[in-house]
C-alpha cells in the first residue's frame, strides 16, 4: 500500500468520526444556555410554588439559569401544545401536575398527545388532598364516618365545593361517593380561592382540597380536617387519619407533579436532568420549603414517572366516565 493511498483512508476514517465526535461534544456541553420550565398554572398556586422551589435548586446543580415561564389556560393543555412543539434539545421543559394528564378525559385536546409527544423527566412532588369541613357549618362532624352520617340523613342534598368541575378535588369526592355508597352535591368555583373563601364564610359546608390552600385555614382553627387522601398520613397533620384508616382501604386520591421534555430530546440529557433533580430533592432546605407549601419531595425515575403517568391516566379516566364528568 503507498504511502499516499494510506494517507487517503486515514483522512476518510477520521472524517467519518468527525460527526460522532462533534456530536458527543455538544452533548456535553448541555446546558450552554438557560433553560426554560413552562408552567400551565398561574402564579402563586401549588405548581408555580413547587416548580420555583424546585427551579432554584436544578439552577445551582446545572450552572445555568432556570427561568420558569408561567402559561395558564385549559388545564394545561395550552402550554403543553406549545412545549410539545418547541425543538427537543432540553432547553424548554414543563412541570406537568395531575389536572393536565386527566385533560384528555375532561375536553377536546388538540395539537398534542401526552404519551407521544414528550418524554418523562422525573416525578417531583406530591400533594396530598384533605377533605375539610367548616367547624361552625358542620359543628359535629370530626370524622369521615360522621360526615359520610350527615350526608346520608340529608338525602344528598349536602353540598360540597371544589376549585372546578373536573377538578381533581372534584374527582376525589366523587371516588369516595362511589365507595361509600352515599351522595353529595357538587358546588364548583373556579379556582380554589373562591372556593376556599365561599368555605371559610359557611357558604358552603365542606370540600376536597389540596393541602396548600387550606393548610394555614386549618393551623388557625377555621377549618377542621377530617380525612387525608393519601394512603400515608401526611407530616403536616399527623393526627388525621387517612381515608383508608377511616373504612376504605385502597382510597389513593394524591396530585403530584413532574418533570416533562418534548419527545426525542437526547437520552443524556433526560439523565442529567433526572440526576441533578434527584439530587436536589434529596436536599433538607428543598424538602423545608416544600412541606411549608402543602408538598413533599417524591422523586421518581423516568421510567417510574412514565408507568404513574399510565396508571393515573387509566384510573383516574374510569372515575370521569363512571360518573359522567365533563368541563364545557
Amino acid at each position: 500500500m503507498t504511502r499516499e493511498l494510506l494517507f487517503s483512508r486515514r483522512r476518510a476514517l477520521l472524517a467519518l468520526a468527525l460527526p460522532v465526535v462533534a456530536g458527543r461534544a455538544h452533548a456535553q456541553a448541555w446546558p450552554s444556555k438557560p433553560v426554560t420550565l413552562v408552567v400551565p398554572y398561574p402564579p402563586g398556586g401549588p405548581t408555580d410554588t413547587a416548580a420555583r422551589i424546585i427551579g432554584e435548586k436544578l439552577s445551582a446543580g446545572l450552572q445555568q439559569t432556570v427561568i420558569v415561564e408561567n402559561k395558564s389556560g385549559a388545564s394545561g393543555t395550552i402550554a403543553a401544545q406549545g412545549v410539545a412543539r418547541s425543538k427537543p434539545d432540553g432547553y424548554t421543559l414543563m412541570l406537568l401536575a395531575t389536572p393536565t394528564l386527566l385533560a384528555a378525559h375532561l375536553m377536546q385536546v388538540r395539537g398534542y398527545d401526552l404519551f407521544r409527544d414528550f418524554t418523562a423527566v422525573a416525578t417531583l412532588y406530591d400533594l396530598p388532598l384533605v377533605l375539610v369541613v367548616n367547624p361552625q357549618a358542620m359543628p359535629g362532624v370530626t370524622d369521615l364516618q360522621q360526615l359520610i352520617a350527615k350526608a346520608k340523613a340529608q338525602g344528598g342534598k349536602l353540598n360540597y365545593t371544589s376549585a372546578g368541575q373536573g377538578s381533581f378535588g372534584h374527582l376525589s369526592t366523587e371516588m369516595l361517593k362511589n365507595l361509600a355508597g352515599f351522595d353529595l352535591q357538587h358546588v364548583p368555583y373556579r379556582g380554589s380561592s373562591p372556593a376556599v373563601a365561599d368555605l371559610l364564610g359557611g357558604q358552603v359546608p365542606m370540600m376536597f382540597s389540596d393541602l396548600v390552600a387550606v393548610l394555614q385555614h386549618i393551623r388557625a382553627g377555621k377549618l377542621r380536617a377530617i380525612a387525608v387522601g393519601s394512603p400515608q398520613r401526611v407530616p403536616a397533620l399527623p393526627d388525621v387519619k387517612t381515608v383508608a384508616e377511616q373504612g376504605f382501604p385502597g382510597f389513593d386520591a394524591v396530585s403530584w407533579g413532574g418533570l416533562l421534555a418534548p419527545a426525542a430530546t437526547p437520552a443524556d440529557v433526560i439523565a442529567r436532568l433526572a440526576a441533578d433533580l434527584k439530587a436536589a430533592l434529596a436536599d433538607a432546605e428543598v424538602q423545608k420549603k416544600l412541606e411549608a407549601a402543602g408538598a413533599y419531595a417524591a422523586w421518581q425515575s423516568p421510567q417510574d414517572m412514565r408507568a404513574r403517568m399510565q396508571r393515573d391516566f387509566e384510573r383516574w379516566g374510569k372515575v370521569i366516565r363512571d360518573n359522567h364528568i365533563t368541563v364545557q
